[in-house]
């Protein structure tokens, strides 16, 4: 027997893309804040610290950027799993959605 309200199962599934998100938004972290890690080790720094000057000079930036795609490739097929099951969620919610203003306006006409 189905509800007759189905707004705790939208509930539901905003609740469902919301991890889904975190969850690709943490991969993404994780990934720059292991590329970041290893720059820094990589580039052991030697330089004086001074006043209002970044340490972080134009090479490390590249170093970064590579140690990035390559994190990113290596994890490649998870962020892409997880990207197709945000977009279908997306697609879920909105056809749901829509379903629901349809209903909504046969019930108030």
């Amino acid at each position: 027997m189905r509800s007759s309200n189905p707004r705790p199962l939208l509930a539901t599934m905003e609740a469902a893309r919301r991890q889904i998100h975190q969850h690709l938004e943490l991969v993404h972290r994780q990934i720059a804040g292991r590329a970041e890690r290893l720059t820094v080790t990589q580039k052991a720094k030697s330089r004086s610290h001074r006043r209002g000057r970044s340490n972080w000079t134009p090479s490390d930036e590249e170093l970064f950027r590579e140690h990035l795609d390559r994190l990113t490739f290596e994890r490649r097929r998870e962020i892409e799993a997880l990207s197709r099951k945000l977009a279908r969620q997306d697609q879920a919610l909105a056809a749901f959605r829509e379903k629901l203003g349809e209903n909504v306006g046969r019930v108030a006409a």
